[in-house]
């Protein structure tokens, strides 16, 4: 898909803004009631776990924070490639093989030549060039296989279809998921509110949220207190995992790093972790 021009994109959002504080969005329909899209932060509020965050991968984009809790995982699943794979080379080093899928390349970059690539697309169901999570994970991990398994998920928006499709026994084989998820400008929107909302009510029935870093290429949308950022990056942790009920998080963390270098850090807003 062609990609739309930077400038074009920033006054873009600059009238979806002024549309939202004016009550409206961009399909002329009344936004999604504040107090709604305030459960839905407190749903996703991070929690302290027993195991401290370390940041796995280089600086900036491609970097990630997850619980020290790697131990007995021997797999990743790694969908949406870049033209680095400084979390995947990281990964290996602790003894962690990748599987890299993307049909957008024909083949990955030569650094990637370690890791296994499959040139498709996630998505809701097997057709074409598309492929079910739970499809590529049967093709190189058998349903007897015991380990628990690691994701990271960066799918451009596909992948709140791919998370709702996938069942619940597949999600579960996965010990920690870090992913990326975007338009979250839509959560003003009446009508795709309610399909993000069943996406992260089905994950967090499952995961505890442990971290959430925002992307800095744009700056957030405001209105009522509210401040989204249009794109997130969510650690979480299956919910058998030891956890510290308490927390007084403070954010950003420690180690966090903004994901473009060259733009000034989004720094987690409060009303997602302070209700």
């Amino acid at each position: 898909m062609r990609k739309m021009p930077k400038l074009a994109w920033f006054g873009y959002l600059a009238t979806r803004s002024a549309l939202l504080r004016a009550g409206f969005n961009l399909n002329v329909g009344r936004v999604t009631p504040s107090a709604e899209i305030a459960a839905l932060l407190r749903m996703l509020a991070p929690i302290r776990v027993q195991h401290a965050l370390m940041r796995v991968g280089g600086a900036h984009d491609g970097g990630y924070l997850l619980p020290d809790d790697l131990a007995g995982i021997e797999y990743c699943f790694s969908p949406g490639v870049d033209i680095t794979a400084s979390f995947e080379e990281a990964l290996l080093e602790r003894g962690i093989a990748s599987y890299l899928a993307d049909y957008s390349i024909d083949n990955p970059p030569a650094s990637l030549s370690k890791f296994v690539f499959d040139k498709v697309f996630l998505g809701a169901k097997d057709h074409g060039h598309f492929i079910t999570l739970e499809t590529w994970i049967r093709k190189y991990i058998p349903d007897r296989y015991e380990n628990d398994l690691l994701l990271q998920m960066d799918i451009e928006g596909s992948e709140y279809a791919v998370l709702e499709q996938t069942p619940d026994r597949v999600l579960s084989r996965f010990r920690i998921m870090v992913i990326e998820f975007h338009d979250l400008f839509n959560l003003f929107d009446r009508i795709k509110f309610h399909y993000f909302e069943r996406v992260f009510t089905k994950l967090t029935a499952l995961f505890h949220v442990v971290h959430i870093h925002p992307n800095n290429f744009a700056r957030p949308m405001r209105k009522d207190g509210l401040v989204i950022p249009d794109v997130v990056e969510i650690t979480f942790l299956r919910r058998d995992r030891p956890v510290v009920t308490e927390a007084d998080l403070k954010f950003p963390h420690p180690l966090d790093q903004s994901c473009k270098s060259q733009r000034a850090e989004v720094i987690l807003p409060e009303c997602w972790y302070r209700g």
